[in-house]
């Protein structure tokens, strides 16, 4: 099954702080990586896999629509 970092950390009822502290890195990371502004370095990710049980497989970095949402600029396009 695919989860987010938030809906893993949430199985586990922690906070994002204590979640951030049971892979070692700050509150506000965590919260950057939920957010999908920034994403974890293999280490990191590593830790995340052994502490919350999870699969690299099995987590979703990326929104699920992530590539389907880019807008076209319509004046780029060459006249046939």
């Amino acid at each position: 099954m695919k989860l987010t970092l938030k809906a893993i950390r949430a199985m586990h009822n922690l906070t994002q702080e204590q979640a951030a502290k049971e892979i070692g890195v700050s509150t506000d990371t965590w919260r950057n990586y939920e957010l999908q502004k920034t994403f974890p370095d293999v280490p990191i990710i590593k830790r995340i896999e052994d502490s919350f049980d999870v699969s690299y497989n099995d987590i979703i970095f990326l929104p699920l629509d992530y590539g389907l949402t880019v807008k076209h600029d319509e004046s780029l396009k060459q006249p046939v």
